[in-house]
């Protein structure tokens, strides 16, 4: 199929690398590590050996210069393995795009090398407890002390929080002008006055734990990424970035759950015949493919927009609003095949509803999406 849609040939080699990764190493401690919540932190040292933790960043700053397709094909197939490892690699890239859009060029050399090593791993705090799908009414302040800035707030729901070595923290530095008082900063994640809380107790991507941090800490002004008030604009060009790493994810959960469901119908006997046998599951399995199928090319779509340099906002809440949506059919429907088994945890299709279940929400909700998309049809 891919070859079919002009994917380069060093796009597929780098995903196929990454597929040989992906099924050897996390596809069998996939349930393990839901099941006992292990962080996939643990795969972060040779996940950068593969160039995986970089694969966004420029070769300048230790990356691997792959393009955007690339990224969009191996994290499909991480994905695909254990859904827990995309969305800690997706945090960390928020991170490091965050800095790589809104940062000079002191803070790219500080940061990005060591990031790209896997030697430091990064976190995003945009979200709070009072403020997700409306960044603008933030909470959290940064004010003038010194020659820095006090940051006090909450963020809510950070992945990689506990494990991070830095984290990107949005703050009002102009608590009246809305979205253009936001300004982005990055804090050491061992400064004093930043405070982790425990792990929350999620429903699925057990795996990449997500945390509340307290801030009341002290940063240099050399750390704020950009002037002030450009906070806001840098986070949107980030999340055009990570709602393609989402809908990556989710093509990778729906393409497992596709495939588990086509192996039951095959090997599954009802009456004397297998499953597969059934027109009623055949007109499934047709939807299932049909909806999966539009799902990569809208996300494709976008990855070649962004890697041509092209505005691609609108086909970045596509991709991430349409393969969200049918990651969630597909699960369901290859979970609903399988009967009275897939609710069980002897096998992995709980776990796919589970982990698919999360994207519909993190990085901009379906409704989020529909409303970014809908302004831009109309304007």
């Amino acid at each position: 199929m891919l070859k079919r849609m002009g994917v380069q040939q060093n796009d597929l080699e780098i995903s196929e690398a990454i597929e040989r990764f992906a099924q050897s190493e996390l596809a069998p401690r996939a349930a393990e590590v839901d099941r006992d919540e292990i962080s996939t932190t643990r795969y972060v040292a040779q996940l950068a050996d593969l160039g995986v933790m970089g694969m966004n960043l420029p070769e300048r700053w230790g990356g691997i210069g792959a393009s955007p397709v690339a990224i969009i094909l191996s994290l499909v197939e991480i994905a695909k393995a254990c859904a827990s490892t995309s969305s800690m690699i997706g945090a960390h890239y928020l991170a490091t795009d965050s800095i790589l859009i809104g940062g000079d060029d002191s803070l790219r050399d500080r940061y990005l090398p060591e990031a790209a090593a896997g030697t430091k791993l990064g976190a995003f705090a945009l979200t709070e407890p009072r403020a997700g799908s409306n960044p603008a009414d933030m909470a959290t302040r940064a004010t003038p002390e010194g020659d820095g800035y006090r940051i006090r707030g909450v963020k809510h729901f950070i992945s990689n929080a506990a494990a991070a070595d830095f984290i990107v923290v949005y703050a009002k530095t102009d608590p009246d002008a809305g979205a253009r008082g936001i300004s982005a900063f990055v804090v050491d994640r061992h400064s004093a006055g930043v405070d982790v809380a425990p792990a929350e107790k999620l429903m699925g991507i057990r795996g990449a734990p997500a945390h509340e941090i307290a801030f009341d800490c002290f940063v240099p002004a050399a750390s704020r990424l950009g002037a002030e008030g450009t906070g806001f604009r840098t986070a949107m060009r980030v999340l055009d970035n990570s709602r393609l790493d989402v809908a990556a994810t989710s093509l990778g959960i729906a393409e497992a759950a596709l495939a588990s469901a086509v192996d039951w119908a095959k090997q599954r006997q009802v009456g004397g015949e297998p499953l597969s046998r059934k027109q009623g599951l055949q007109w499934m399995f047709a939807d299932m493919k049909t909806r999966l199928e539009a799902a990569w090319l809208l996300t494709l779509q976008a990855a070649v927009r962004r890697a041509a340099g092209e505005p691609f906002t609108d086909c970045a809440s596509m991709a991430k609003l349409y393969a969200s949506e049918t990651v969630g059919f597909v699960t369901d429907t290859a979970l609903q095949m399988h009967g009275g088994y897939g609710f069980t945890r002897e096998m992995p299709l709980e776990r796919f509803v589970r982990d698919a279940r999360i994207l519909r929400i993190y990085e901009g909700s379906s409704e989020i999406q529909r409303t970014v998309i809908a302004r831009m049809v109309l304007a």
